[in-house]
């Protein structure tokens, strides 16, 4: 299939702004982003999606390609949506977020072949298992319950399932990278908010609202995505140790 990976990046940040220009290893942190996302070989075009010309710059001038976008998107699928409609002769489009700086090169790829699989599928993503109860606890991060197919029952940033009978179901965090066929996400873009969506501001409810699947690949993979100052610190602690 052809695919696009985009990458999505705004430069106002309520924690830390200028997020994406903010520096891992000597690199601002959207190209890290991008060289990351450039390694696999599934897709065939990486492209980081922003309002702001010091990010496309950056981009750029350390050899990657970025797309200027509306300012006045109400969210990250409308910027997307965007992207997509430009490019016509791609199949399958993919979300990888500009603050993922160790996003795993295989784990796009094995978004990419679910929907080499699958013709049906119209939409994926990610989840990981949680086990600190903090973590479970904390409504910035979203957890996510499966049916045994694999297809999203619901996402919540409460804690899910409730564990009434411990160790019966696990916990696990959504990950906010995602993954659709390109007709379905300009429908997609293009529905009204729904209420569940609404009261959880989790925009991926309104697809399954509408009825649509989404299948939801898990993996074992821990990550660090870069939400505040200490989190900034500990990527670049890995990045050094990674040479």
């Amino acid at each position: 299939m052809r695919t696009l990976c985009v990458i999505p990046a705004r430069y106002a940040s309520t924690r830390l702004p200028g997020k994406p220009l903010l520096d891992i290893a000597g690199k601002p942190m959207i190209c890290r982003v991008y060289e990351r996302a450039v390694q696999a070989d599934r897709v065939e075009k990486v492209l980081v999606a922003t309002d702001d010309e010091r990010i496309c710059e950056a981009v750029r001038a350390h050899g990657g390609e970025a797309m200027m976008t509306a300012a006045d998107h109400p969210t990250g699928t409308d910027r997307l949506a965007e992207v997509a409609a430009a490019y016509e002769d791609m199949e399958l489009i993919i979300n990888v977020q500009g603050d993922e700086p160790l996003i795993d090169p295989e784990l796009i790829n094995r978004l990419a072949v679910l929907f080499e699989e699958d013709g049906s599928l119209q939409m994926a993503t990610v989840m990981t298992p949680m086990t600190d109860e903090e973590e479970m606890k904390n409504p910035n991060n979203v957890k996510v319950v499966t049916d045994l197919q694999g297809y999203a029952l619901y996402f919540s940033r409460s804690l899910m399932p409730y564990p009434r009978n411990a160790g019966k179901a696990p916990v696990h965090k959504h990950i906010g990278i995602y993954a659709y066929r390109r007709e379905f996400l300009l429908r997609y873009a293009k529905m009204p908010p729904t209420p569940l969506e609404q009261a959880e501001s989790l925009e991926q409810l309104r697809a399954l609202e509408n009825g649509y699947r989404i299948r939801v690949l898990p993996t074992d993979i821990q990550f660090v995505g870069v939400d505040t100052a200490e989190d900034l610190a500990l990527v670049n602690e890995i990045y050094r140790k990674m040479g």
